[in-house]
């Protein structure tokens, strides 16, 4: 367990240090293409890197350490439970999406996102659709006491909630990917979004929504216990890839949609990692009351 631990904890700090290493290349670098010119061998080896593999890195450290945070606190049934749908449905829709406009509008990857997958969606985008899906699907559920208090009501509302941080994160993310000076997609139909078409967040929510759905069911008789400290990880993830789409949509000059995604992602992700520890700390504090109190029992009948 304890290799488990170091492990996920070097892929999200190398989740994190990709991100604010793509942020300088993007925002520094290649606006300013003659600094390059000035930095040491390595310096231009590492930019270089930066701008061919720094997207495809950053993604694929963000799911390896989801997957072991997953595989140590749910366990390998349940994280592949989540894992498996979410990226399959998401590639449904990406592909679907890339090729007919449902359910996103139309759009097309550029380069920078690795190898893509029939020649339309590089095969990072669904590893992203797992990772930060994940985390805002047991942020809401944790938050919502849906494990201990459980009924179809509070499965909804996790679902529902789930979808909508996942959202919030593309009210950032998308303005700015896609009208940086190096961009990542862009949209053949731009709509009054800053760009992006009012379907673009009909799709996420609906795409997010299936597969959380799937996983709901498939996690129907098996609760989640979570202990205390443990829903740091998906919050941590979660914030640090919305202060990633903060810094890019406010170096374009997007501040709506960065106030729009505090108000609906970071304001309730909080709230719902506040209320969601504060249980598990109860809950392990009523657990160690039972132990002492079954041991005493044990002791005073001998």
């Amino acid at each position: 367990m304890k290799q488990l631990v170091i492990a996920e904890r070097v892929c999200l700090i190398g989740h994190i240090v990709s991100m604010v290493f793509g942020l300088v290349g993007i925002l520094l670098v290649v606006p300013n293409a003659e600094v390059i010119f000035h930095l040491s061998e390595i310096g231009q080896t590492a930019m270089q890197w930066s701008m061919s593999g720094g997207g495809v890195v950053y993604m694929i450290l963000g799911t390896a350490a989801v997957f072991l945070y997953g595989l140590r606190t749910l366990g390998l049934g349940r994280i592949l439970g989540f894992m498996l749908p979410a990226i399959c449905i998401s590639l449904i829709s990406e592909l679907l999406g890339t090729s007919t406009g449902f359910p996103f509008g139309h759009y097309s990857y550029l380069s920078g996102l690795g190898y893509k997958i029939a020649g339309l969606v590089p095969f990072t985008i669904p590893l992203s659709w797992f990772y930060v899906g994940c985390v805002s699907y047991l942020l809401a559920r944790a938050g919502l006491q849906v494990d201990t208090k459980p009924s179809w009501w509070r499965h909804l509302c996790a679902i529902v909630l789930g979808s909508l941080l996942l959202t919030s994160w593309d009210f950032v993310l998308d303005p700015a990917m896609s009208q940086t000076s190096l961009p990542f997609w862009y949209w053949q139909q731009p709509g009054p979004f800053f760009g992006m078409p009012y379907q673009n967040f009909a799709g996420w929510l609906g795409t997010g929504a299936v597969f959380m759905t799937v996983a709901a069911l498939l996690w129907k008789n098996n609760p989640i216990k979570f202990e205390r400290w443990q829903l740091n990880v998906p919050l941590v993830v979660y914030l640090a890839n919305f202060a990633f789409a903060t810094v890019m949509s406010l170096a374009a000059g997007f501040s709506i949609p960065v106030i729009l995604g505090f108000l609906l992602g970071v304001a309730p992700s909080l709230a719902l990692w506040s209320k969601g520890s504060a249980l598990s700390a109860q809950v392990e504090a009523e657990s160690t009351i039972n132990d002492v109190s079954v041991a005493n029992i044990k002791v005073a009948l001998k």
